[in-house]
């Protein structure tokens, strides 16, 4: 039995832009157009989901799939940072800041660790690896990296060496227990 899982990050929004801990932010224009474009070279899928986040809904939405929220694909829980870029928490504690970067089980903002992304990440992951047929999800990019990490088995700290671009597709193919990645195919062609 073999399951193929098709994360597709979602299309710009000013959080990501900004380079700032969402809040629930809608997509931008621009984003709202580059999902509506590339709508026709998404691979085909059994069943669609989409993380709960404004931006993942839109993009689904955007992309043209009855694709319902699911909570268990939620975002990572930056606590009391959302709203707040990366700057300006470093600014005001950096040491809460090298310890999230650093220590997969820090949630100094009273959100959710990347570990603990990761584990609920894969707990959905290994549930999907009991059936077969293909799940595509638009899903925020931590729960792509928290995805990667836990399939592939990496060391936790590998998780803030991924990135993972606007619209993207990553493909995780599940069989007897262990997954295969194909990673970072751009939905839209290179400007």
């Amino acid at each position: 039995m073999t399951v193929r899982v098709m994360l597709v990050s979602p299309a710009m929004n000013p959080a990501i832009r900004n380079a700032r801990f969402d809040e629930d932010s809608s997509l931008d224009p621009t984003g709202l157009r580059q999902a509506r474009a590339a709508a026709n070279s998404l691979p085909r899928a059994d069943r669609y989901l989409s993380a709960p986040s404004a931006r993942c809904r839109e993009t689904a939405g955007a992309l043209g799939l009855d694709a319902p929220a699911t909570t268990g694909l939620r975002d990572l829980d930056v606590g009391d940072w959302k709203g707040r870029t990366l700057d300006e928490v470093t600014a005001t504690d950096p040491r809460a800041v090298a310890a999230w970067l650093t220590e997969p089980t820090a949630a100094p903002h009273g959100g959710e660790s990347t570990s603990g992304l990761t584990d609920r990440i894969g707990a959905w992951l290994d549930g999907q690896n009991t059936q077969s047929g293909r799940v595509l999800a638009v899903v925020d990019p931590a729960v792509v990296r928290a995805a990667v990490v836990h399939a592939l088995g990496l060391p936790p700290a590998a998780f803030w060496r991924l990135d993972v671009r606007p619209l993207s597709l990553t493909t995780l193919t599940g069989r007897s227990g262990r997954w295969n990645l194909r990673c970072g195919v751009p939905l839209l062609p290179a400007p």
